[in-house]
């Protein structure tokens, strides 16, 4: 016996850019509020390391406020790099985050270098 199964068109493969720029911006601020808690419980652990609140109650490696900071940190440059892709249509690095050691270049370094 054979079976056959008929699927009907999907949408059209799309090949340009930006396409995935509503999941970015829905990620990047979705990431902002994370970012917000990281940084509260860094503060509230180094704040209980010096005394002035009571202990959060986390064990492990999140215990130390170094770790939070650093965490919280990171999602505030990632929420921001994603909004920026979300209104623009265009992924771009930060010039701080892309030393000269890398082969990576950002889009107006791109630009300067072909403008002449």
């Amino acid at each position: 016996m054979i079976v056959r199964i008929r699927l009907g068109t999907g949408r059209p493969i799309q090949r340009k850019l930006g396409k995935n720029r509503h999941l970015a911006l829905a990620c990047g601020s979705l990431l902002i509020p994370a970012s917000l808690m990281a940084y509260v419980l860094g503060f509230w652990r180094l704040a209980s390391d010096m005394g002035f609140a009571a202990e959060p109650g986390i064990t492990g490696i999140f215990s130390h406020w170094q770790m939070w900071i650093a965490t919280a940190v990171f999602l505030h440059a990632v929420s921001s790099m994603l909004n920026r892709y979300g209104r623009r249509g265009v992924f771009e690095m930060p010039q701080v985050l892309n030393p000269r050691i890398l082969p990576l270049r950002s889009l107006s370094s791109r630009r300067r270098a072909r403008s002449g």
